[in-house]
């Protein structure tokens, strides 16, 4: 049997299912369905160590700490790397053909997304062993999905005659962008296939191809592996070699123009979970087609969407909604124009509205802080460390600190002293002082942290010492 390789592509900013996704917390970091995030279901698709090798996953700077804390919630080993910058998928695919290449030419590599949600284990791995067999012999599939509807959100696929006769693969004939409506009629009718934005191939010929096609590409890739370095069990590339890579989708780059494309049809229960529509239709229903999440209520209503961590949301006399609450935002949504919550975060931005990217919930290294409450010259922080785990050693310009324990014991250093604070206990910083917090205890360490000054801002953090290399 060929082991594959597998690559997860685990950097994107999912602004489609806003406000639960946003760029400080993704959706393919988020349990959209299940208790399980997309990017954790993908990794433990891929532990088949049989058929696979132990994953790449590549993410952003940014997702560095949350990528490394899911995987091990997993139990499933993955090697991190680290983008410097933000590019496109022909980036994530170049650097991941030279980590390949390293391995070996004729090295199997197979490339998902972390965003996706596959139903059919069995059947995924049912047909990545076809692939696998014709990506060794210089193909580059890539995973087609039998259309239900004329979407215009997928690029399509049209496949041609099998590569070898008893093999599910054929050749690709052609490979277009996404459509328009009618567009998308005609190609369901002529059986055309979703792009699903998977592919499987062999690293030697990804490089040819990508050189042929894209050379600032593959340089740029080459560079940034070879002068990548280890940071916390984490490779993180050569930022100055990366940013000289084009911000161009492997679509464009090779495979539109590439003449060894194939096309595997895959019947796996796949979905993008692109949008909350999407999300609605992989969710649980009542008997009315309603889906609720959390605390919902729908009352004479039909195929409804509600979705709400904390409060009670309720719905009356309305149909073909989506209602998403969380504690800074609520999205109100008419699920046929699912595809349109894109162009609202993209309003968002340009009116500078915080909502667009950050959380109320800021997630760290050691665990999460969330803002409960906020005035001019104060700031009320809920504050939760995870077990053995500490906070930078550091001081503050223009504010003071009183952190109140309710759970847990926390391990306070201020200036030359430290101090155990239990709970029902709080201690009091001053501006200036050097401080650091630990939960040296076997629970999580949580606790209530007033911020009083004249600036509040995140930015009024001097790092000193930090156990994880960000001072």
């Amino acid at each position: 049997m060929i082991k594959i390789l597998p690559v997860i592509m685990c950097g994107g900013s999912g602004t489609r299912v806003w406000p639960e996704s946003r760029e400080a917390l993704p959706k393919q970091f988020i349990p959209l369905l299940g208790t399980r995030s997309t990017f954790q279901t993908a990794l433990e698709m891929l532990g088949d160590r049989a058929l696979f090798e132990p994953a790449i996953v590549i993410t952003n700077h940014d997702y560095r700490f949350l990528a490394a804390e899911q995987a091990k919630e997993t139990g499933v080993a993955a090697d991190i790397v680290l983008e410097p910058s933000r590019r496109d998928s022909g980036a994530a695919v170049a650097v991941a053909t030279e980590l390949a290449l390293r391995r070996g030419p004729d090295t199997v590599v197979a490339v998902f997304a972390a965003d996706h949600r596959i139903e059919d284990r069995d059947a995924f791995l049912r047909y990545c062993r076809e692939a696998a067999v014709a990506a060794a012999a210089g193909s580059i599939v890539t995973f087609g999905i039998a259309p239900t509807r004329p979407a215009t959100g997928f690029g399509y696929l049209r496949p041609g005659a099998p590569l070898a006769a008893g093999q599910g693969v054929r050749r690709l004939e052609a490979f277009v962008e996404k459509p328009d409506a009618a567009t998308a009629a005609r190609y369901v009718a002529e059986g055309y296939l979703w792009n699903s934005g998977n592919f499987v191939f062999r690293a030697d010929t990804m490089k040819a191809e990508i050189e042929r096609f894209a050379p600032d590409l593959a340089r740029a890739a080459e560079g940034a592996v070879s002068g990548a370095r280890r940071d916390l069990g984490l490779l993180v590339l050569d930022r100055e070699a990366f940013e000289r890579a084009p911000k161009i989708a492997i679509d464009y780059a090779v495979m539109e123009r590439t003449d060894h494309a194939a096309v595997i049809a895959a019947d796996m229960g796949w979905s993008d979970v692109g949008t909350w529509q999407a999300v609605w239709e992989l969710s649980e229903h009542d008997e009315r087609g309603n889906a609720i999440r959390g605390s919902g209520l729908v009352l004479d209503g039909r195929n409804n969407h509600i979705r709400s961590d904390e409060m009670l949301t309720a719905v009356v006399g309305l149909d073909n909604v989506v209602v998403v609450t969380t504690q800074d935002a609520v999205l109100v949504l008419n699920a046929d124009k699912a595809a349109q919550v894109k162009d609202l975060v993209d309003q968002l931005k340009r009116d500078k509205r915080p909502e667009a990217l950050e959380h109320r919930r800021s997630y760290r290294p050691w665990g999460y802080y969330q803002s409960i409450d906020r005035g001019g010259r104060y700031q009320v922080k809920r504050i939760v460390v995870k077990p053995a785990q500490r906070l930078s050693l550091q001081k503050h310009f223009h504010r003071a600190e009183h952190w109140i324990v309710v759970r847990g014991t926390a391990e306070v250093t201020v200036n030359d002293r430290v101090t155990l604070v239990h709970e029902n206990e709080s201690i009091y910083l001053p501006i200036g002082c050097t401080h650091r917090m630990a939960n040296p205890g076997k629970i999580d360490l949580e606790l209530i942290e007033v911020q009083t000054g004249s600036y509040l801002g995140e930015d009024d953090i001097v790092r000193i010492e930090d156990v994880y290399n960000r001072s």
